[in-house]
């Protein structure tokens, strides 16, 4: 299948809505639990589907580097978009496999999901998630949603967290990824959990050069972006405190369809979020965003470093 036949796929099956049923899942790298004893086979492949930001890229050719080292044929499938298109596509057959978050995806899954707690988060995933997917062990590595501004916005308006955004209700510009505009953990959540309201939305990235720019520039106030990002720390941007934990604990979690949760693979990818930190996936994308380099080469290097694939 070419990338245009499964692009065609995807966006057919992004129309399915998405049932919330009983799915299997695991809380513990020592074990099943809820259901998810596997029973699927990997012997075909597997193909890892990726969202369209640099992190998500990484984090599948990683997926692919650690199960080709178990003897998984793995096959990337990156940059395909948001959870309206890979969440179906994964249902679908399109893809097998796509690393995920746990609060990002308990939220697009369940939008009155209170757990914040990462147990919680699992236990409440694996009731959420439909019929036909599981997640496997959620790893170290995390990486949240911030919203972000320039240190002089932050002095001029005096913000220092979510809540001082109200202060200047209808007066300030928040630049996004498109989809956070409808969404809890966005504007949505921003106006319901703290009743801030924007001058404007300006649709631009996910954490990317658009939202970036647009920040740097002055074209945007508020900028949502990932904690992961070195630019924040670069640019002195000041990340908004969430007092009210809008925003959910987001441990990196695989998401599986049941077709291909063997042992090997379920293993696999337990000893890849054992030995990945949020420190590690950090660097991994400041040497994509920054030296620019390639994400598969980037992944398959520092699997291969941590003795998780072949150098």
């Amino acid at each position: 299948m070419n990338r245009r036949t499964l692009l065609g796929g995807l966006f057919a099956a992004a129309s399915v809505p998405v049932l919330a049923a009983c799915g299997g899942g695991i809380t513990s790298l020592k074990g099943d639990a809820n259901g998810g004893g596997g029973g699927g086979s990997s012997t075909g492949g597997v193909v890892i589907g990726t969202a369209n930001f640099t992190e998500n890229q990484v984090l599948g050719y990683l997926y692919a580097a650690v199960l080709t080292a178990a003897g998984v044929k793995s096959t990337v499938r990156p940059n395909l978009g948001t959870r309206e298109i890979l969440i179906p596509a994964l249902r679908g057959g399109d893809i097998d496999l796509l690393p995920e978050y746990q609060g990002a995806l308990l939220h697009y899954l369940s939008p009155k999901a209170t757990a914040t707690e990462e147990g919680d988060m699992q236990n409440a995933l694996a009731i959420a998630l439909p019929a036909g997917l599981q997640i496997l062990p959620y790893g170290k590595a995390e990486d949240s949603d911030a919203f972000a501004v320039t240190r002089e916005t932050a002095d001029k308006y005096g913000l220092r967290t979510l809540a001082d955004l109200k202060k200047q209700n209808g007066k300030l510009v928040i630049g996004a990824a498109p989809e956070v505009k409808k969404r809890v953990v966005g504007v949505v959540g921003l106006k319901e959990v703290y009743g801030v309201e924007f001058k404007e939305f300006k649709s631009l990235d996910s954490s990317g050069p658009l939202v970036k720019g647009a920040l740097k520039k002055g074209d945007v106030d508020v900028a949502n972006l990932f904690t992961t990002d070195t630019d924040i720390a670069a640019e002195d941007w000041v990340v908004l405190t969430d007092p009210k934990n809008l925003v959910p604990g987001q441990h990196v979690v695989p998401l599986i369809a049941d077709r291909k949760a063997d042992s090997t693979v379920r293993k696999a990818l337990a000893r890849l979020g054992d030995a990945l930190t949020t420190g590690d996936l950090t660097e991994l994308n400041r040497k994509v965003d920054k030296d620019k380099k390639d994400p598969e080469d980037v992944a398959n290097s520092w699997a291969a470093d941590h003795g998780l694939a072949r150098k």
